[in-house]
């Protein structure tokens, strides 16, 4: 019997989840996140989801607040077999999850219980862990401790960024939650979490984006990758913030004499910086402040005589503390 359904999410990264929720069920509703301003006019801006979910035809809701109880009463109104929640971005109140007579299933881009939390894809690539995946999970009124219906596990790759593996998350969890959707009301039974075996992934602070050259390269290239594409790493030398991307250790190099963070030149196509173990890691674009990503040897061209022998800092005392 094909499921009644309402979806809920926000941000772009879920769009593909919406989408098949939309093919596998007879979807009634999508709910997202308020209009918020943004960009230099500081205009009302809707979330990825809404304007796909319009693109779909479907009715949107934006509610301000979820714990009110009119936003309870409409969905029950609904009369929907059960929510599928992707990174909506609000803690929902238990009278919320009772609603769907079958309750709210929560796409979740970590293998729970490890990475509980709103940035699970980012704290498993700074962990330097070698696999992740999507849980499926029966919500609760904790904070993702509900029990698990399915999951499916991926390899991190070595150079992976968490919005190259947020997209692979994403249409890994739109297949996983798509055949759950097939199989209603036969659904999987649920594992209940290993409550020991938990790690919490709080929000990322755009101060953890600082680059510190005094940590092992493999560390800052994690870095890099976890805060690529938001809110990007960055480092100041010369009294000018550059952020850089495109890391990578360069296996073949080391300088042990030199300070952590003292930029060695070009090696590889990539800006050379020492990082505190003495080896090398190497960037293959920079964006100097005020202007547009470029790539290494352009950097070098125009920045080279500035720049050689130079250390990038961390953050300045007004941003630090927040990755220490």
């Amino acid at each position: 019997m094909t499921a009644r359904t309402v979806f809920m999410g926000s941000p772009a990264l879920v769009v593909p989840i919406l989408e098949s929720v939309a093919r596998e069920s007879d979807l009634v509703a999508v709910v997202t996140q308020p209009d918020r301003p943004a960009g230099r006019g500081r205009r009302p801006t809707p979330p990825a989801v809404k304007r796909a979910a319009e693109a779909l035809g479907f009715e949107v809701v934006q509610p301000h607040d979820v714990r009110d109880g009119t936003f309870e009463s409409w969905l029950r109104d609904l009369a929907v077999d059960l929510a599928v929640v992707a990174a909506y971005g609000r803690i929902l109140p238990q009278g919320v999850l009772d609603a769907p007579a079958g309750g709210c299933l929560n796409v979740h881009f970590s293998l729970l219980p490890r990475w509980r939390g709103a940035a699970p894809i980012q704290r498993a690539i700074l962990a330097g862990d070698a696999t992740t995946g999507v849980s499926i999970m029966r919500m609760d009124a904790g904070l993702d401790t509900g029990p698990v219906l399915d999951r499916a596990e991926v390899e991190i790759g070595e150079h992976e960024t968490a919005g190259e593996l947020g997209a692979r998350l994403a249409a890994l969890g739109a297949e996983r939650i798509g055949e759950i959707l097939r199989r209603h009301p036969d659904l999987p039974a649920p594992v209940p979490q290993d409550d020991g075996a938990a790690t919490y992934a709080p929000r990322i602070d755009a101060r953890e984006g600082w680059l510190r050259f005094t940590e092992p390269a493999a560390a800052v290239v994690r870095r890099v990758r976890a805060m690529t594409p938001w809110p990007g790493a960055y480092a100041v030398a010369d009294g000018k913030r550059f952020k850089l991307a495109g890391a990578a250790v360069l296996e073949d190099a080391a300088d042990r004499a030199s300070a952590p963070g003292t930029i060695v030149g070009p090696m590889a196509d990539r800006l050379a910086v020492v990082a505190g173990d003495g080896r090398i890691v190497g960037f293959s674009s920079v964006q100097p402040e005020g202007r547009k990503a470029i790539s290494a040897a352009a950097c070098w061209a125009g920045y080279g005589r500035r720049l050689a022998g130079r250390r990038f800092e961390g953050p300045p005392p007004e941003e630090d503390g927040a990755n220490g």
